[in-house]
């Protein structure tokens, strides 16, 4: 199973170009794609609603999509009749196989007074695998501001993580009519999960132990039983190499985006590598495999 998680500045490139068909090339033959940075609507892409036109250029996929941002991009039509369209900033997921369920997770956001701060969210979906094993997938987009800022995002995200499966799918019981279930069965909400996406810190961040464990001099990373594992350090890579971006910003040449997994599936890992040719936005795509 081939995994890709790729921030796509709105189709953008480092050339200054809006390309959404370069976007559907460097993702496409994936099993399943995490995009962040799809919008809607917005005038800066020409108001297209990209998650569609995506969607039309990869048309073997199933796909969701989910806003952080959303916010009126309506006008007035003929006949004073209102056009209803919305402008939105969030985050995709596709797959070749269906999308059983799926929810979008608003995250903690700081009202700060200057800066500029964004509603982020994870749009998580429940999928099976090539070969038959249900999976939670995440698509996650954290703030760019400061780890203060994200911290509560990253506890929010773990929180998310660990109640899922003791939660369970958005509906479940055997006491239901058949005219809600419409003849299908409860989807699963298995505790296994691949939580990918532009996180905007590097190793160096403690909110990076928060995830994968704390690092001991002695002994070295030290993940948790039941933790996420980064996947391009499970396979074979060190934390500190690799880059994700070249943004310009104090990210600039960083590894700041991340396929965490269960750590039960990290042993399914078999290879990850990140897109150094990919040049359709200021990020790189980032893969991995999986033999699952």
């Amino acid at each position: 199973m081939q995994i890709v998680s790729y921030n796509i500045q709105f189709g953008t490139g480092r050339d200054e170009k809006v390309d959404l068909a370069r976007i559907a090339d460097t993702v496409r033959g994936a099993d399943l794609i995490a995009l962040q940075e799809v919008e809607r609507h917005a005038k800066r892409t020409g108001m297209v609603d990209q998650a569609a036109v995506l969607a039309s250029l990869l048309p073997e996929y199933y796909w969701v999509y989910g806003p952080g941002m959303d916010l009126s991009a309506d006008v007035m039509g003929p006949g004073g009749q209102p056009f209803h369209r919305r402008r939105q900033f969030g985050n995709m997921l596709l797959s070749k196989t269906p999308i059983l369920t799926a929810r979008n997770h608003l995250l903690p956001k700081m009202g700060t007074l200057e800066q500029f701060s964004l509603q982020r969210c994870a749009l998580e979906g429940v999928i099976h695998s090539p070969k038959g094993k249900a999976l939670r997938a995440m698509s996650v987009h954290l703030s760019h501001l400061s780890d203060a800022d994200r911290e509560p995002q990253v506890a929010r995200l773990l929180d998310i993580h660990q109640r899922a499966y003791h939660e369970g799918p958005g509906w479940c019981g055997t006491r239901v009519s058949e005219a809600f279930t419409e003849g299908q069965e409860a989807a699963p909400m298995p505790r296994e999960a691949l939580i990918m996406g532009d996180f905007n810190f590097s190793w160096r961040s403690p909110l990076y132990d928060r995830i994968v464990g704390p690092l001991s001099d002695a002994f070295g990373r030290m993940p948790y039983r039941d933790g996420l594992i980064d996947s391009w350090v499970a396979a074979g890579h060190r934390e500190d190499e690799g880059c994700t971006c070249h943004s310009g910003s104090v990210a600039d040449g960083d590894r700041i985006d991340y396929c965490f997994v269960s750590s039960e599936l990290s042993k399914h890992l078999s290879n990850a590598w990140i897109d150094e040719d990919s040049i359709g936005s200021d990020h790189q795509a980032i893969w991995i495999d999986m033999d699952i």
